[in-house]
C-alpha cells in the first residue's frame, strides 16, 4: 500500500460498486446517476477533472511565462511538473471517489425496498428527548436562535457542503506535490460513503423533519426547505412503486454523513498540518453543519454521534492505507525543533515520503 497509496481505495471502490451492481440486478432496479440535473456523468466528470487540472496548471504557467505567453507557459508547466504518474494518481482519486459516491447513493435508494420501510425513528426521538431533558433539541434551538436570520445562515452553510467537498478533494489531489496526501483524503471520503451505507442499513431512519414535520413549520423558507420538499416528493414517488419511479430515494438519517464528511475534512486538515486559517475555517464549517442538521430536523443527536465516529474512523483508516499513519506526530515534532521552515518545506518530492507541512492553499 505504501508503494501505491490508492490500493485500499480501489479495493473499497470496487467492493461497493459490486454491491450496488449486484443489488440493481437482484432487485430489478436500474442504477441511476444521482446528480443528473448537472448533465450526464460522461460530460460532467471530464469537465470537473479538466477544471481541477486547470487549477493546478494555469497559475504555474502564468508564473513561468506571464499571461501573454500562457500557451507556452502551459507547455512548460506540463513538461516540468505533470508526469504520467501524477496524472494517474489524480485520476484514480477522482474515479474512486465518484464510484463510491454513486454506489452509495444507489444503495441508499434501494434501502426502502430491502428493509421494507422498517424505521427506528421513535427510539432515536426518545433518546433526543432524554438528552434534552424532555425537550426536542430542534425546538430548543429555534427558541434560542430564532427562526428567521439563523435559518438563512444555517441553510447557506448546509447547502454549501454540496460543492465544497468535491472542491476540497480536487485541491488536495491537484495542488499537493506529495501525492499520498490526495490519496489519504480520497480514501477517507470514499470510506464515508461506504460506512454511511452500512449505518443506513443497520439502523434505518428518516429523521425528525420527515417523521414530525409539524415541528419545523415556523422556520423561514430557505433553500433547505426546497431541498426537503424535493426529497419528500422523491421518497413518496419511490415508495409508491420503486420499479416505476425514475427518481432516486435520498432520505436516510443514521448516521449523518453531512456530519461525518465535514468532520473528516476538518480532522484531515488538522492531521496534515494545514495553514491555521484553513484549519479554523474547516472546524467552523463543521460546527455550522452540525448545528444545521439539528436545527432543520435532518438528524437526531445519535446521528451526529455516529457521523463523528464514521469521520474519525475514515481519516484513521485512510492514513493507515495511504502510508500516512503518524503524520501528525511527526509534524508536531518537527515544528518543535529549531530547524528553519525553509528546510522543512523542501523535504519531500512528488510521490516521495509525506511532507507534513504541505498545503493545497
Amino acid at each position: 500500500m505504501r508503494r501505491w497509496p490508492y490500493t485500499f481505495a480501489v479495493v473499497v471502490a470496487v467492493a461497493i460498486t459490486v454491491a450496488a451492481v449486484a443489488s440493481s440486478w437482484w432487485l430489478g432496479l436500474p442504477l441511476k446517476d444521482p446528480e443528473g440535473f448537472l448533465g450526464p456523468a460522461y460530460v460532467r466528470l471530464p469537465l470537473l477533472a479538466f477544471l481541477f487540472f486547470a487549477a493546478g496548471i494555469v497559475p504555474s504557467a502564468i508564473k513561468r511565462a506571464g499571461i501573454k505567453k500562457l500557451p507556452s507557459g502551459v507547455v512548460l508547466a506540463v513538461k516540468e511538473e505533470w508526469s504520467f504518474k501524477r496524472v494517474g494518481y489524480i485520476a484514480t482519486g477522482l474515479i474512486t471517489f465518484y464510484a463510491c459516491y454513486v454506489s452509495y447513493r444507489n444503495l441508499k435508494s434501494y434501502l426502502p425496498v430491502y428493509r421494507d420501510n422498517i424505521l427506528f425513528d421513535r427510539e432515536l426521538l426518545d433518546f433526543d428527548y432524554w438528552l434534552a431533558f424532555g425537550n426536542h433539541p430542534a425546538l430548543v434551538m429555534h427558541e434560542w436562535l430564532g427562526t428567521d436570520l439563523t435559518a438563512h445562515v444555517l441553510s447557506f452553510a448546509y447547502i454549501a457542503y454540496l460543492p465544497l467537498i468535491p472542491i476540497t478533494l480536487g485541491a488536495f489531489l491537484v495542488l499537493n506535490r506529495d501525492l499520498s496526501i490526495g490519496a489519504w483524503y480520497a480514501t477517507a471520503l470514499g470510506l464515508n460513503w461506504v460506512l454511511g451505507t452500512l449505518s443506513y442499513y443497520a439502523l434505518p431512519t428518516v429523521g425528525p423533519a420527515f417523521q414530525q414535520p409539524q415541528l419545523f413549520t415556523e422556520l423561514s423558507t430557505t433553500d433547505v426547505t426546497a431541498l426537503q420538499q424535493s426529497l419528500f416528493r422523491n421518497r413518496v414517488d419511490v415508495l409508491t412503486d420503486p420499479w416505476a419511479s425514475e427518481r432516486i430515494h435520498g432520505v436516510a438519517g443514521f448516521a449523518s454523513l453531512h456530519t461525518s464528511v465535514t468532520f473528516t475534512a476538518a480532522l484531515f486538515m488538522e492531521r496534515t498540518g494545514q495553514r491555521l486559517v484553513l484549519r479554523i475555517a474547516a472546524w467552523v464549517f463543521f460546527l455550522l453543519t452540525l448545528a444545521a442538521t439539528v436545527y432543520f430536523g435532518w438528524h437526531y443527536i445519535a446521528d451526529l454521534i455516529g457521523g463523528v465516529a464514521i469521520g474519525w474512523l475514515s481519516v484513521s483508516l485512510g492514513a493507515w492505507a495511504s502510508g500516512n499513519r503518524g503524520r501528525r506526530r511527526r509534524w508536531l515534532r518537527r515544528r518543535s525543533s529549531d530547524r528553519p521552515a525553509s528546510l522543512m518545506e523542501n523535504t519531500s518530492d512528488a510521490g516521495a515520503a509525506p511532507n507534513p507541512g504541505s498545503s493545497p492553499a
